[in-house]
């Protein structure tokens, strides 16, 4: 008997599931993604073979993990937010480009969210980049550089405005606790 759920409308292919993870209607996840325990994986969401997401992360809905997304401990990915893997996309059926495609490391770009980091709905998280421990990325904001740990970022592109708790509430500095953590 599994011990993770699948709705009955969810469409799980790989075998690396951890323990009390749900996956909710109209996923779909592809063999050779790796998912952790106790995680979320909502309606309509899309996790690629190459994608890695550890323990107790919430993957809200219309979420598409792809190729070279790590996705650490803890981590929160809002509804609809948008990850990328290729700076330069193109087809990989255009005669010009074709041989780039022929290999991974000739395109692919990593991205990792770090442990506890927030990403809000309808964010856009350009590749390549890293997002640090417990930062928070802003609705709406699209993501170019490399996010500090514990700073908030918003914006087209996204830039600090301050700095955030484990919690997620705002602080005075990166890595400060908020007055309710204290």
């Amino acid at each position: 008997m599994p011990k993770f759920f699948a709705h009955p409308n969810a469409l799980v292919e790989t075998d690396q599931l951890g323990e009390g993870t749900r996956v909710w209607a109209f996923a779909h996840v592809l063999s050779g993604a790796k998912i952790g325990d106790n995680c979320n994986i909502g309606d309509h969401a899309f996790v690629e073979g190459g994608a890695v997401i550890g323990n107790n992360v919430t993957v809200k809905n219309n979420v598409c993990v792809w190729d070279g997304v790590r996705l650490e401990d803890d981590t929160f990915i809002g509804p609809n937010v948008a990850f990328t893997n290729d700076r330069y996309a193109r087809s990989p059926r255009m005669e010009t480009v074709r041989t780039r495609y022929e290999k991974a490391d000739n395109w692919l770009e990593r991205t990792i969210v770090c442990r506890g980091a927030t990403l809000g709905a309808n964010s856009t998280i350009m590749p390549g980049l890293t997002l640090g421990e417990f930062s928070f990325v802003a609705a709406g904001s699209v993501v170019t550089k490399d996010v500090s740990p514990y700073v908030l970022v918003a914006g087209n592109p996204a830039h600090p405005i301050g700095s955030v708790c484990e919690c997620g509430k705002r602080t005075q500095s990166p890595g400060d606790r908020c007055t309710d953590c204290d």
